[in-house]
Parts: structure tokens; sequence; C-alpha cells
């Protein structure tokens, strides 16, 4: 059994566990799936993908930095939960994916304030807002959510960074500071020296700027707080999910042993444990009871 409040998985399912895990689930086309396109608050068109499994509650889907909502952990969580009946919204921030605007790193906030968008949207059409997760980058805006705005009570953190000063020298170099000083920008380049995206003076200080720290202790103690991060994360290191734990007041932590950021081998304990979450808080009472049962690894 997984072992919460800062303890660690007591095992780790093997690559092949994982791939049978995932061939168990459910198709996600037995939910009816329709394109929604929402305004956000400066005017830009957010796309995304609703998956209505016949019920009005609602998990909402965050992806990461320059990621999109179609990444693979996401089509994986929407084929579980909507095999178990709740609905989910699955979007594009704006500047990524099929969403209008222009890509920006940092946007922190501006990312929090989409999420509002997409809330309010679903919340006027009488869906209730069961969950928010969020993936890397995306779990730092649902935290960034929680801290600003408290009407949804389950926030699920998937491999969110606590300390935003750190990583920035893996894409931008260690004189990051002293370049953007000089030039203003830094442009960020792929292999073949194409430009991927521009990191401005302004979007740079944006990223320093957003204290994760101050925002953990302003998420109500109502609100439920999950962080699942892997003990193998190549991208963010498992200790900054130790620091959600410190400073969060109604928080579990799952570390699952040999989880790399992606969770690429581990996608069905992932699921399992997500799903676990959400029925230790009913998020699940008085659905069907002829839905799939999801057993844990």
């Amino acid at each position: 059994r997984p072992i919460y409040c800062g303890g660690r998985e007591s095992h780790s399912p093997s690559s092949s566990r994982a791939r049978r895990m995932a061939a168990r689930l459910p198709s996600a086309k037995e939910a009816s799936q329709s394109r929604v396109e929402i305004l956000n608050k400066y005017g830009e068109k957010l796309v995304g993908v609703l998956h209505d499994a016949g019920s009005k509650k609602l998990v909402i889907l965050c992806h990461g930095f320059r990621s999109s909502k179609d990444e693979s952990i996401f089509l994986n969580l929407t084929s579980a939960l909507t095999s178990q009946g709740i609905s989910v919204f699955r979007f594009d921030f704006a500047g990524n994916g099929e969403s209008d605007g222009i890509f920006r790193y940092g946007n922190y906030q501006r990312e929090a304030e989409d999420l509002r968008s997409v809330i309010l949207y679903f919340s006027e059409q009488k869906y209730e807002i069961s969950a928010i997760l969020g993936h890397s980058k995306g779990g730092n805006v649902v935290l960034l959510y929680a801290s600003v705005y408290h009407d949804v009570h389950i926030v699920i953190n998937l491999s969110g960074r606590f300390g935003l000063d750190r990583g920035i020298e893996g894409r931008l170099g260690k004189d990051f500071m002293q370049r953007i000083e000089k030039d203003g920008f830094i442009d960020v380049k792929d292999r073949t020296g194409k430009v991927e995206y521009r990191v401005t003076e302004e979007s740079l200080k944006d990223r320093l700027d957003t204290d994760m720290h101050a925002a953990c202790h302003s998420i109500d103690k109502e609100c439920r707080v999950l962080t699942i991060h892997g003990s193998k994360d190549e991208i963010v290191p498992s200790e900054d999910a130790m620091e959600f734990a410190k400073h969060i007041p109604n928080h579990k932590l799952y570390i699952m042993e040999g989880a790399n950021h992606s969770y690429a081998a581990h996608q069905g304990g992932l699921t399992s444990v997500v799903l676990d979450f959400l029925k230790s808080n009913q998020v699940f009472l008085g659905m069907s009871e002829n839905r799939t049962v999801f057993s844990r690894l």
C-alpha cells in the first residue's frame, strides 16, 4: 500500500507491470469528447477538450512548461477518471498548444488567471470543480491558484518546483543574469541553432518574483493538497516535494520510487495514486458502483 504524509512508496512497480496496468485502463472514448474554447481575461482563446462522462463532477488538468494538453500523463489520467464517471477538461495555456497568445517564459500568475477563466466558465455551466491537477510548472499553477482563490478544495501537484530560483542555469546557462542584464533578453536555441523561445528580463523577473513559500502558506487549511514526485526526477529534485510538505497546511506527500519527471515507466502507478487520493476525499461518492475499480500496484 502507498505510504502518505512524507513516506515513500513501499515498492517500485516494474516497467512491465506499469505497462500492463496502463493496458488495462479503459478507453476514454467511452466519454463524449468536445472541443471547448474559452476567452481568458486578456481576450485570448484558450482551447481545450472536454471529456464528458455523464457527470457534472469535473477535474481540470494543467500542463507544464512548453507542453500541452495532449501529453501522455493527461491522456492516461483522463482515461482513468472518465472510467470512474468523472468528467475531465484538459486545455492549453495561452501561448501554448492550440491556444491563442505568445509563449512567455515565467508567466506563472498569468497562467493561474487562465485557470481562473476556465473554472469560472465551467462553474457557469453548472459543473462542480472536484479537483485541479497540474504537472511540473502546471503543479505550481494549481498551487498558486489555490493560494488566491479558495473555491477548489482538492489540488494535486505532480512534480512542481518549490524553489523557482533554481533550475534556470540548465536552460539559460550559468551566466544568464549577466547576459540578460547586458542584452535585455536571451534566445534559447535548439541543437540546430533555431530559436525556440525568448526569455526577456521581465519574464525572468516574473519567475524569480513568484514566491511559492508565501503561496503555500496562503492555501486554506480546508484545501486538501497531494504532491506526487518521482525519486529519480531529472528536472526537479524530489527535495522540492519535501518543501511543499513542510509549508502547505493540509498536505499529503507521495514519493514514487524510480519515477522520472514524466513518469515514463510509472503511468499506471501514478494513475492509481491519484485515484486513491480522490476516492479518499469522497470525490467518487454517489458514482455508479458498476464503474471499473482500479487495483493498487
